[in-house]
């Protein structure tokens, strides 16, 4: 008896395979060009064109709609340009790969490094309601401490073991409910700065910051508007003291055992 299938001789198990597998890889190659929609095309140190560059081709542009009237933002073609001053703060012994670059001039200020930053928009971050994420404690009566020690008039401690200042203050991120900085009132009457909460250690009598030495605290990047920090301002911060860990003093530059 002649079986009426209506498939004839299709095999659908292997159909079905086969397009799930064609939309896997296609699947592969779409998240692989949205991901190259910033940072590409990839480029050297020392701002040359890399050879390894994406194995596809940019996207085409997309246009986003940004929130709380921030107008629109277009990627690739529009993306934060890069450091334009970088490559000159920057030499090496010798030319072949693999060799170091090391900063020229002042390795914290230069962005060189661990002392790095990335050229982020120049606005504050902002929570679901469009106001700035990261406020000052101070300046909001809704918060409080509830736990630990309050920092807030504790003298700060530098590397060198030197007093710099007193916090003055604690910067928030209200959606997170999280501390982000410590303000500090430096002495000698040369401003406040803050400081990463994540490379600061509280103790009873002291707020201990060893990335940097006394004398280098008055170069931390300071804040544009007062009570508002920027995503590029916190880029800038973190990196200066990030970089204090391996070139505030040249004593870190060497092995450590």
């Amino acid at each position: 008896m002649v079986e009426d299938y209506i498939f004839g001789n299709l095999d659908l198990a292997s159909i079905s395979l086969w397009l799930f597998f064609i939309f896997f890889v296609g699947l592969v190659i779409w998240i692989q060009r949205e991901n190259q929609r910033e940072g590409y095309p990839l480029v050297n140190d020392d701002g040359s064109q890399a050879d390894a560059g994406g194995v596809f081709p940019n996207p085409k542009d997309k246009t986003f709609h940004l929130p709380h009237g921030r107008g629109t933002y277009t990627v690739p073609s529009q993306q934060p340009p890069d450091r334009d001053d970088h490559h000159a703060n920057m030499t090496r012994e010798f030319d072949s790969g693999g060799f170091p670059w090391d900063p020229v001039g002042d390795p914290l200020a230069n962005g060189i490094g661990p002392a790095a930053w990335a050229n982020r928009r120049d606005e504050p971050e902002l929570d679901g309601h469009g106001k700035p994420k990261i406020i000052p404690m101070g300046g909001e009566g809704h918060f409080h401490v509830a736990a630990g020690r309050d920092p807030r008039g504790l003298p700060v401690q530098s590397g060198d073991m030197k007093v710099v200042g007193m916090v003055s203050d604690m910067w928030v991120d209200e959606p997170e409910q999280l501390v982000r900085y410590l303000e500090i009132e430096l002495e000698g009457g040369a401003g406040k700065r803050l400081v990463p909460l994540t490379l600061a250690r509280i103790w009873g009598n002291r707020v201990d910051v060893k990335t940097l030495y006394a004398d280098q605290f008055a170069g931390v990047p300071q804040i544009k508007t007062p009570g508002q920090v920027t995503k590029l301002e916190e880029d800038k911060i973190s990196a200066y003291y990030g970089g204090g860990v391996l070139y505030a003093d040249k004593s870190r530059l060497e092995p450590q055992l």
